[in-house]
């Protein structure tokens, strides 16, 4: 009955009320953001969802769009900004995935929507991920976030669609605040930690 209706029904409400108790924080933001980055504070991506079916995730954009003298863009940590920094340090850029909670796209809780172009790469097991909502945060941000390496964070993924419980979303909520509060395994640039999971499943891995 929880992940049939009420899961549902607590993301849809519960997302109305964040998205009107941080309105003052998301309208600051905005305005701030679209100054810092010429007119654009948004970072709007293609992303899976449930059944892989493709949507448009909204964060808060934390990088410039500088490039190099052949037209590439740089890297990104070369293009993110020192506002973006402490916007990702605290989780902030986060706040406009309310919007795809809302839009039913997303969940509070589940594995997060990951690249497109991951899609061929994931292992017959790991697909499970997709038969769910994605989440804002989930198991594998709470035991490790992109300290985790991938099979690991992909193996929690299929470890919380199978264990789905209330009470289970209820600790994560739990641990998800905790770890916002202490800045704990947070990493403003995942890519100077972590190859991509194409990179990794490529060399062998598969």
């Amino acid at each position: 009955m929880y992940t049939l209706f009420f899961k549902r029904f607590l993301d849809f409400v519960g997302s109305l009320v964040l998205l009107l108790f941080v309105s003052p924080i998301f309208i600051f933001l905005t305005v701030f953001l679209a100054f810092a980055n010429a007119g654009k504070p948004f970072f709007v991506q293609k992303r899976p969802g449930k059944n892989e079916r493709i949507f448009s995730i909204i964060k808060f954009k934390t990088m410039n769009d500088k490039k190099d003298d052949k037209g590439n863009l740089l890297s990104d940590t070369e293009r993110l900004t020192p506002v973006g920094s402490f916007v990702r340090k605290t989780s902030l850029d986060e706040i406009p995935q309310l919007i795809n909670v809302v839009l039913g796209d997303m969940s509070f809780i589940g594995p997060r929507p990951l690249l497109t172009k991951y899609l061929p790469y994931y292992r017959e097991e790991e697909k499970l991920r997709h038969t769910i909502r994605p989440g804002i945060t989930g198991l594998a941000q709470v035991s490790g976030r992109n300290l985790l390496k991938w099979d690991d964070r992909l193996a929690k993924d299929v470890e919380y669609v199978e264990s789905l419980s209330f009470l289970m979303d209820v600790k994560i909520v739990i641990k998800t605040i905790k770890n916002v509060l202490t800045s704990k395994d947070v990493v403003v640039d995942p890519q100077s930690i972590m190859v991509n999971l194409m990179e990794e499943r490529k060399g062998g891995k598969l």
